[in-house]
């Protein structure tokens, strides 16, 4: 299993980034490419996958804006072109430690390479029961998810997780499974795929996305091989571990479900 971490400094604390209309792969936090691992099979598109995942996460990473999180990572895909009605696919495994009230989530978003939103290709988030995607307090999917449901089965022994490989918090822990979304490009144009996970509420516990066999019109993507941050540099912010510390906002950061 190979392994990056890179810290994309301007998304990190949430500058603008201006983009050209032809972009490389970029990596914010931990992602990295693996095999069969644990829980998670190998894809069924064939061998690895790309992963992305909390543990040593860069703070306010992998979060959707309105939504919020507490560190994470994100992966961009390397650009591609679509025609008009182009269909885009792809697997994605949701795996968490963090059992259901803290919400750890993940999800992928169809951008123009000039950065505006079209699509979320799906979202998932922690719960006890029922289906994780679209996950509760997030984005509705554009997209068609097989199978349709996406219930959490047990089990978190995945090494990406790091420390909490294997650990379970809550009800809620365990994965997903390989799912496959499918989205119908409307315009054509030029476009990438953003992945982002992310700890809601606090850093411990962590979770992870297993992703791959990104294609449009039954062409595969290109993945590269060392993706490079549009703009890079190490935060030197003095964060302490806060290890056990942080479940105390549990007692008063929690989300009801239903």
């Amino acid at each position: 299993m190979t392994r990056l971490k890179k810290v994309g400094f301007a998304a990190a604390v949430g500058l603008a980034v201006s983009v050209s209309s032809a972009q490389a792969a970029t990596c914010i936090g931990t992602c990295g490419t693996s095999g069969a691992s644990g829980v998670v099979g190998a894809s069924p598109a064939g061998g690895t996958y790309q992963y992305i995942s909390t543990a040593n996460g860069v703070t306010g990473a992998g979060k959707i804006a309105s939504v919020g999180g507490t560190n994470g990572s994100q992966y961009a895909s390397n650009s591609f072109t679509a025609a008009a009605n182009d269909p885009l696919t792809f697997l994605f495994n949701y795996v968490t430690s963090d059992g259901a009230g803290w919400a750890d989530y993940a999800w992928a978003e169809l951008k123009t390479t000039a950065g505006a939103h079209v699509a979320w290709l799906f979202t998932a988030r922690t719960q006890a029961s029922g289906n994780t995607s679209p996950g509760i307090g997030l984005p509705k999917n554009d997209s068609t998810l097989n199978p349709v449901t996406s219930a959490i089965t047990s089990g978190t022994t995945w090494a990406p997780l790091a420390e909490s490989s294997g650990a379970c918090y809550a009800s809620g822990c365990g994965n997903t499974g390989w799912i496959q979304s499918t989205y119908n490009i409307a315009a054509a144009g030029s476009y990438q795929v953003v992945y982002g996970v992310t700890n809601w509420g606090d850093t411990a516990y962590q979770s992870g996305l297993a992703f791959d066999a990104l294609r449009v019109n039954g062409t595969t993507v290109s993945v590269a091989g060392v993706p490079e941050p549009a703009t890079w540099a190490l935060l030197c912010v003095g964060l302490a571990f806060m290890g056990s510390a942080m479940r105390k906002r549990r007692q008063t950061m929690r989300i009801t479900y239903a």
